[in-house]
């Protein structure tokens, strides 16, 4: 896998090639357009570009205010950040069923040097359990392109996308078709399953590639849609493989882990494992270290495999 560019570079890119396709298309930013790339919508289209200032919550009931009156607005903040404004989310924009997409960068304990206070590892959970939101997290470049692409042709209401700052590998090549709600299987196997989301999906294929040098073959599914879950899928690899680990930038505790937990509970049980942080705060450092600091490696997934066989 090549390391390419981070997903909120693909971000910014994917804004402003919409931008001259779409006139209905409109950026909102909270003071942070250079971090999350929507600096380059803004040059191209400045009369579409709102710099709403340090105001999440006043940038999100603007955007409801502007998806009500036909326009398609795309709000973007670090996701600690935007996570102030869970109310007006849920008030403003997902009991109305408004149109509105948040695409939050810098999530997740890659955020590195900032600390903990800027470390966002609960937003998926915040987010899933909103009436309504459609939530999803991109491995890599291409599927950022694809998510924000998938939103302009479908506009069924709020949604969140869930971004990076740290550069990640790619791990579809240009064949690939994103399909919201539906897992895509990167890898096959027959003794476990790996189902991971976002940065931790390269890290599950490499996973499976030391498990392979042992004799354990394990199924690598990257669910980039959190909701609706692909709960299909889930069922099918627990039913095939009757073992299952998650993969997560994020809390154990309602994110992808969660989703899958809930689906294997109702659906089909099995012994599962959750790699994510265990409930706890992040701190500064390089963000190799921390992820290796929190158990969110190749060989924290594969130790897990290896428990359940």
């Amino acid at each position: 896998m090549t390391v390419t560019a981070a997903t909120r570079d693909a971000y910014g890119a994917a804004l402003e090639e919409i931008g001259g396709r779409y006139p209905e298309v409109v950026v909102l930013d909270a003071d942070l357009s250079e971090s999350t790339r929507t600096y380059k919508f803004a040059k191209k289209y400045p009369d579409r570009f709102f710099q709403m200032g340090i105001s999440e919550q006043d940038m999100v009931c603007t955007a409801a205010g502007l998806a009500s009156a036909g326009k398609m607005p795309f709000a973007s903040s670090f996701a600690i950040f935007g996570s102030r404004a869970w109310e007006q989310i849920r008030n403003m924009v997902c009991r109305a069923n408004l149109n509105v997409n948040l695409c939050f960068s810098h999530a997740g304990i890659s955020v590195g040097e900032d600390g903990a206070s800027a470390q966002a590892l609960e937003d998926i959970a915040i987010t899933r359990a909103l009436p309504r939101m459609r939530v999803f997290v991109p491995a890599d470049d291409i599927e950022t392109t694809q998510v924000i692409n998938y939103l302009v042709a479908h506009r069924d209401g709020p949604a969140y996308v869930r971004l990076g700052r740290a550069k990640v590998p790619r791990v579809h090549d240009e064949k690939y078709q994103f399909r919201a709600g539906r897992a895509d299987k990167l890898r096959e196997g027959k003794d476990a399953t790996i189902i991971a989301c976002g940065i931790m999906v390269a890290a599950a294929l490499d996973a499976a590639d030391l498990l392979e040098k042992e004799g354990v073959k394990a199924v690598v599914l990257n669910m980039s849609t959190i909701k609706p879950i692909d709960a299909e899928a889930i069922a099918a690899a627990s039913r095939a493989t009757g073992r299952i680990v998650t993969a997560e930038e994020h809390s154990i505790i309602g994110g992808l882990g969660s989703a899958v937990a809930e689906v294997l509970a109702e659906r089909a049980p099995c012994p599962m494992k959750r790699i994510g942080t265990q409930d706890v705060f992040g701190e500064s450092g390089a963000p190799d270290e921390l992820l290796r600091k929190y158990g969110l490696t190749k060989e924290n997934i594969a130790q897990a495999v290896r428990s359940l066989m």
